[in-house]
């Protein structure tokens, strides 16, 4: 009985801790963004970004697509950005993903602060791959998508420069170990 207890145990706070990132993520998103004035479709600065390679650094690929994936997809949701939803859910958590394998790779658990900096520079041509066939696909234009390659750069890069010093930190603390 008390294998079966721990595992619960276990299995709960998992499911709260990837509740809770989701949060983190949805909420980043949404209190502070940017809307650049590139284009129609230049899309958003927000520190959605970083919440998601912080979630992925230091929980790991699993946590981190979760996190990418449901926190920016439901801010699609609820910010009228509806129709991107699905494909945030794809770009996202793809970016989570790779971020998290990488850092994560031959038992790293995101302690390398060069590998942590490659997976999440790596990633970055996966979102932007994504969603620029979905812009293709919506606008029926393969020069449209182009306009919101910058801005989606720039929003990983703000990303990259909060998240890499937050991790190093959060590695820090014992309960994050």
């Amino acid at each position: 009985m008390p294998k079966t207890r721990s595992y619960t145990n276990s299995r709960t706070f998992d499911l709260i801790l990837t509740a809770m990132l989701i949060a983190l993520v949805f909420v980043s998103t949404l209190i502070l963004n940017i809307r650049l004035p590139i284009a129609a479709n230049g899309g958003l600065v927000h520190l959605g970004t970083a919440m998601l390679f912080i979630a992925s650094i230091v929980f790991g690929p699993k946590k981190g697509a979760l996190a990418g994936a449901i926190g920016m997809g439901i801010f699609d949701l609820v910010s009228g950005w509806t129709l991107w939803a699905p494909f945030t859910f794809v770009a996202r958590g793809l970016q989570g993903y790779i971020v998290g394998k990488i850092a994560w790779s031959f038992g790293r658990k995101g302690n390398s602060i060069i590998f942590n900096l490659l997976a999440t520079i790596i990633s970055i041509p996966v979102m932007l791959g994504v969603y620029y066939i979905c812009e293709r696909v919506l606008y029926g234009s393969w020069i449209i998508p182009l306009a919101s390659i910058p801005g989606n750069i720039v929003q990983n890069v703000v990303g990259i420069i909060i998240a890499i010093p937050v991790s190093v930190l959060l590695k820090k603390v014992p309960v994050f170990k």
